[in-house]
């Protein structure tokens, strides 16, 4: 390949190649690769959440790369179709950011002469133009995914109505720890999920990332168990 062509010029050219040539590659679909992206999602995911002591870079690069061609691929084969390609999926995104950031961009791409020095003039600004983007939608949890995991799709919930002055009347929480069996006794699933939710509602207003945190504790448990057993 010609190393003057640039890099992400090659990718594309690549993913062409494999999809008229490669009887696995020309067989995949939107539907059918969704699986793969979400896998890999979650391996950078992983490779990041290792740490600074433990994250390599090269390891992340290699698992962004992974990301980055199922964007390459779900273009190629809406360009296959004649909807869109490449170009097309960066240049929406760059118009968005500059459209949704005019703290610091101006209307035509050039930067700001200043800039705000606080998170929430970042986020009223940002809430702002979204908004205004699409004035006939009015319900503020509209564009949340269904497909998320439960956790985070709870933190989603509470973050969107903590921007829109939305409180929820969750269960009080007990007081005693929740390490078994000293854990509330519920009487439905219904029960159970409305204290989850509340347990979100609390981590949240304490910074914490409930899925993170779970998953943390779920890995250790998970190492701890995995250990060789040794005879004494």
């Amino acid at each position: 390949m010609r190393e003057d062509v640039p890099a992400i010029e090659r990718l594309i050219n690549t993913i062409a190649a494999l999809r008229e040539h490669c009887p696995w590659m020309r067989g995949q679909s939107h539907e059918s690769l969704v699986e793969y992206l979400l896998e890999e999602a979650y391996e950078v995911v992983e490779t990041i959440e290792a740490g600074p002591g433990g994250m390599v870079d090269d390891e992340l690069r290699g698992e962004l790369g992974d990301v980055l061609l199922q964007v390459v691929l779900h273009a190629r084969l809406a360009q296959e179709r004649g909807s869109f390609d490449f170009s097309d999926v960066a240049e929406v995104i760059n118009q968005k950011m500059v459209r949704r950031n005019p703290h610091v961009f101006r209307a035509d791409g050039t930067l700001q002469g200043t800039f705000p020095t606080s998170l929430d003039q970042v986020v009223k600004s940002y809430d702002g133009v979204k908004n205004a983007e699409t004035p006939e939608r009015r319900d503020p949890f509209a564009g949340i995914p269904a497909q998320l995991p439960a956790l985070a799709l709870a933190a989603k919930i509470l973050d969107r109505a903590q921007r829109n002055d939305i409180e929820f009347d969750t269960v009080e929480l007990s007081t005693v720890p929740l390490a078994a069996p000293a854990a509330p006794q519920f009487k439905s699933e219904a029960e159970l999920g409305e204290y989850l939710f509340a347990l979100v509602a609390q981590a949240s207003s304490t910074g914490f990332d409930a899925e993170r945190a779970l998953r943390t504790s779920a890995r250790s448990k998970l190492g701890a168990l995995q250990k060789p057993v040794t005879d004494s």
